[in-house]
């Protein structure tokens, strides 16, 4: 059994607790805004079945069940028996203060599949926990606060800036 890896991160949410919660609670949606999620299947009121990217273009699979859950304020999961990656945490939603919104707190643990060196291997491929956990989070508060998360992607840039047009310049020519 490798040495678990654990993740605690959080996010203040213009949001209340109850839509965050509803919209997180619906596992369906994680995908969403989880990248490294392929899917999510619920399979009844407290298992659901889970299928994720790995480095390297590997994926797992996993079965998940709830063990706790307060709504609008705690989902708490575990990974059952024969999964790939054995993995636990909880998403806990709670009042911030000075009435500006919804705090969301994950922590999440796993053991990573081949030990340290498989988390070495994850970070060499951009898949660092605590990275995904943070970016994770980002892209749930733009989703939640302006309904879409906001890309580059296919965009056109704008023009250079002089020191741009300098460094472009100064590239040896092929």
């Amino acid at each position: 059994m490798s040495e678990p890896v654990t993740v605690k991160r959080q996010v203040t949410i213009a949001q209340p607790a109850d839509k965050l919660y509803a919209f997180w609670r619906s596992f369906e949606n994680l995908p969403r805004f989880m990248h490294y999620l392929e899917a999510v299947r619920t399979l009844d009121e407290r298992r659901s079945h889970w299928m994720a990217k790995a480095p390297l273009g590997q994926s797992v699979e996993w079965d998940a069940e709830i063990t706790a859950d307060t709504p609008n304020e705690l989902i708490a999961w575990r990974a059952l028996p024969k999964a790939q990656v054995n993995n636990w945490g909880s998403v806990r939603f709670y009042a911030a203060p000075g009435d500006r919104g919804t705090v969301v707190q994950v922590e999440l643990s796993y053991e990573p599949p081949a030990g340290k060196v498989g988390d070495l291997v994850a970070k060499l491929f951009g898949a660092a926990p605590d990275q995904q956990v943070r970016e994770d989070l980002r892209r749930f508060k733009a989703l939640m606060e302006a309904g879409e998360i906001p890309t580059i992607e296919n965009q056109p840039h704008g023009e250079r800036t002089l020191l741009d047009k300098v460094a472009g310049a100064l590239k040896p020519s092929k």
